[in-house]
C-alpha cells in the first residue's frame, strides 16, 4: 500500500509559514474524524458542528460547500493511502482575528490536516474523577490545555485518563471522550454541560433503532454503585470498557460491548469523494 504523507491545507491551498502563523491565536474550533475507504461516519454532523460553532465564535457563516470541496481535495492530494485510512482535523480560525473585539463578525479560514489513521484504545481503562469543566463545553474549541493537564494529573496518579465532574457534582465527560453506563437493563447517559460528540450522537440513534433502552439523567459519583458496566466513546473508539472510576469498579461485559459495536457499525458511513 502507498504510504501516506502528512498534509496541511488552508482554504484549499498548501499551508505556508505565514498562513500557519495566522492560526496561532488560541481562538477557534475544530472537528476530528477518521476516514476509512473515502467515507466517514457522521459527516453531516461534523459539518453541522463546524457551522454552529462558527456562528457562535465568529458571528459569521461557514461556507459548507467550500469545506466539503477542500476536504475532498485534501484527501486526493494526500493520496490513495489517505483515502483508504487517515485522520482528518478541520480547524476553523480567523487569520484577521481582532483580539480587541473578539465578538465582532469575523471572516474565517479553514485548515484541513490529513495525517495517519488513529486507532483508539481497546484495552479496558481506569479513570480518575476530577472536578473540572471546560470553557464553553458544548463547543469543540482549540482551548485544550486544561483537559490535557487533567489527563496528565490522572496519569501521574496511576490512572489511564480523567473523567470530569462539574462544580455541581455532575458527571459530564472524559478528557476527549463521552461516557455511558449500563445498569443491566438500559443504558444511561450523563446529563451535564458537555460536548455532544458525533460518535455519541450516532451511537444513541443506532441503539434506539436497535431497541436498546436509553435514558439521560444527572449522575453523581455515588450513583456509580448502581451500574454494572461503563464505557467511553469517541471517533477513534466505540465501547472502550471502563473498569474503574476512582474506587468504583465495573465488570467487563463482552456481550454488552458487542451490542454497542454492532449498533454503531450499523450506521452507514457518508461518502466524502
Amino acid at each position: 500500500m502507498q504510504m501516506m504523507k502528512p498534509l496541511i491545507e488552508i482554504n484549499g491551498t498548501p499551508a505556508s509559514a505565514g498562513s500557519l502563523s495566522a492560526a496561532l491565536p488560541n481562538y477557534g474550533h475544530f472537528t476530528s474524524m477518521q476516514v476509512r475507504g473515502g467515507r466517514v461516519a457522521g459527516l453531516q454532523l461534523h459539518l453541522q458542528r463546524l457551522q454552529s460553532s462558527t456562528q457562535m465564535l465568529f458571528a459569521s457563516e461557514l461556507d459548507i460547500a467550500s469545506v466539503r470541496a477542500w476536504l475532498q481535495q485534501a484527501l486526493q492530494h494526500a493520496g490513495a493511502a489517505a483515502i483508504e485510512a487517515c485522520s482528518v482535523r478541520i480547524n476553523v480560525h480567523a487569520a484577521q482575528f481582532d483580539r480587541d473585539r473578539p465578538g465582532a463578525p469575523q471572516a474565517v479560514d479553514v485548515m484541513i490536516t490529513v495525517s495517519a489513521p488513529w486507532q483508539g484504545r481497546t484495552q479496558p481503562i481506569r479513570v480518575q474523577a476530577q472536578s473540572y469543566q471546560r470553557d464553553l463545553p458544548e463547543v469543540k474549541h482549540v482551548g485544550t490545555f486544561g483537559l490535557f493537564w487533567q489527563r496528565q494529573l490522572a496519569l501521574q496518579a496511576g490512572y489511564d485518563d480523567a473523567l470530569f465532574v462539574d462544580h455541581a457534582g455532575r458527571i459530564s465527560e472524559g478528557s476527549v471522550w463521552n461516557i455511558g453506563f449500563w445498569d443491566g437493563e438500559q443504558l444511561i447517559w450523563p446529563q451535564a454541560a458537555m460536548l455532544d460528540g458525533v460518535t455519541q450522537q450516532l451511537l444513541k440513534a443506532a441503539l434506539a433503532a436497535a431497541g436498546i433502552a436509553q435514558q439521560t439523567r444527572e449522575l453523581r459519583l455515588p450513583d456509580l454503585a448502581g451500574f454494572k458496566a461503563a464505557f467511553s466513546c469517541n471517533s477513534t473508539g466505540v465501547g472502550t470498557p471502563i473498569v474503574a472510576i476512582d474506587e468504583w469498579r465495573f465488570v467487563e461485559d463482552p456481550a454488552f460491548n458487542a451490542r454497542l459495536l454492532a449498533a454503531y457499525e450499523s450506521v452507514a458511513a457518508d461518502a466524502i469523494l
